[in-house]
Parts: structure tokens; sequence; C-alpha cells
């Protein structure tokens, strides 16, 4: 690789980093200018992933400094990452270029109509900020919850167990290439686990930094990380993701759902345009 090609990389990485905070999909770009300069499939997935987990540790920096994210809250959805972001990373190689463009662009269209038929998400989830009002009332002699029909609370686990499914799902995609994954990952916290959008930017970036972290040690494992590029790769996005990170964390909610669903939709169509 010239010093040309690698200054162009950094200068993507670095811009794509930025943007990514918000609207997530940066392997979308990064991966494919990649293979452009003659970089292996496999070391391109794997140097990327090396990349971005530190580029989700500054970009959570921010977000947990402000008070942004509630780590406790999100155990279970880090547990079952970490599982399913290691099974996709042991599933380099299986899968093909062409598969990964077509899953990703249907998925992509997927998450922009159940976002916009959904736009508040569940108030049931394991992020929710409001919590039920417990306290019992009388009537006819029998408390308000005696009179409730127990069917009515089996939604709230179902969705939230629905909720569980999805993320342990799109972690072994995380796991297998992460092109999306994060901008999938936030339309699914809102939808299923009670979150707004800005809640759900900063837990998913949380999440990123298991999935990413563990995808990465499997990757290193596994002899595909080029640790020179990866290195500069890292610091760069590390950067960009901590400065992008402070912007995002002031932007109201109009404009976080604004430029996730505008990078949904061009991304889609992109994506779906290079299978086709």
């Amino acid at each position: 690789m010239t010093n040309l090609e690698l200054g162009i990389l950094i200068a993507l990485f670095f811009l794509t980093s930025i943007v990514g905070v918000v609207t997530g999909s940066n392997s979308l770009i990064t991966v494919p200018v990649m293979f452009q300069f003659g970089i292996d499939e496999k070391t391109a997935i794997a140097t990327n992933m090396f990349g971005l987990t530190f580029m989700a540790i500054g970009a959570t920096i921010p977000f947990i400094r402000q008070g942004k994210i509630e780590p406790g809250k999100l155990s279970p959805l880090i547990v079952v990452t970490v599982v399913g972001s290691a099974l996709g990373a042991f599933l380099v190689g299986y899968v093909t270029n062409q598969s990964i463009k077509l899953i990703v662009s249907i998925a992509m269209f997927v998450v922009v109509v159940f976002t916009l038929l959904k736009p508040q998400g569940s108030r049931s989830g394991f992020a929710s900020r409001t919590t039920e009002n417990t306290e019992n009332t009388e009537k006819d002699g029998k408390t308000q919850n005696e009179d409730d029909d127990p069917n009515e609370h089996s939604s709230p686990y179902l969705i939230r167990g629905l909720g569980l499914v999805v993320t342990f799902l799109l972690a072994i995609y995380g796991g297998l290439y992460s092109g999306g994954y994060v901008t999938i990952l936030t339309a699914a916290f809102v939808a299923f686990l009670g979150m707004d959008y800005a809640e759900s930017v900063g837990s998913t970036k949380l999440v990123n930094v298991f999935s990413s972290g563990v995808a990465t040690l499997v990757f290193m494992w596994q002899g595909l990380v080029d640790y020179r590029l990866g290195t500069i790769l890292a610091v760069t996005m590390f950067v960009g993701a901590y400065v992008g990170a402070h912007f995002a964390t002031k932007m109201n909610e109009v404009w976080l759902k604004r430029i996730f669903l505008g990078t949904v939709v061009l991304l889609a169509i992109k994506t779906l345009y290079d299978f086709l």
C-alpha cells in the first residue's frame, strides 16, 4: 500500500467515524474501499473490526460521562451480544460478499419501514425511563390488580424476549461483517426495548464495544489482523468517534431520527444496487 492510499484510508476512516457515531454503517464504506486498495478480503474485515473496537470505545466515553448510558440495564443485551458476535466471527469465510450485500440491503429496508410504523418503540424494555405505578386501589372490595387480566402483562415480556433474540441475531451479523450492524441495532433498541433515539444511539455504542471486541479477539486468534494498518486506523477511528460523540450528545431527538433514517435509506439503496 502506497503512502497516498494510506492517507486516503486515514481521512476516510476519520470522517466516517465522526458521522458513524450517529448513523453507524461505517463498514459499508470502509471495507469496500480496503478491497479496492488490494487488501485481502478477510484481512480487510478483521482489520476493520480491530479499528471498530477502538472507535466504539471512543464513542462510548462521552455518552457515559454525560449520563446517557446505563450499563446495568444493558447487561442482558451485552451477554447475548458476546455470544452472538463470537459465533459470527467464526463464520467469516463461509458467507460470500454477494450474500452479505443482499442481507444488508433487505435488512435496512425492513428497518426503515418498521421504524416509520412504530417510531416510539415499546415502553416495556430494559432501558425504559419510566416505571409503572404499582399502587393498588380498592374497587368493589377488590384491588385493581386483582381485576386485571393476567394475559395483559404477557406482551411486555414477549417484546423484551423478542428484543433479546433480535440482539443476538444481529450480534452474529455484527461479528461476521458489521456493515450496518449498529444502524439496525439502534432501530431494534427503539422498537423493542423502549428507548428513544438519543438513548439508543448511546447504548448501541457500549454494546458495540463488546461486539467488535469479541470478534476482534477471534480474528486475532485466526491470524487475520494486519496490526500495523489496524493500529493506525484504530487511533484514527478513536479520535473521530470521540469528536463525533460530542456532537451527537448535543443533538435533539428530531435530528437524530432524521439522520438515522436518511442514512439507512441511502445505504440500503446503494447496497442493493451493488448486489444487482
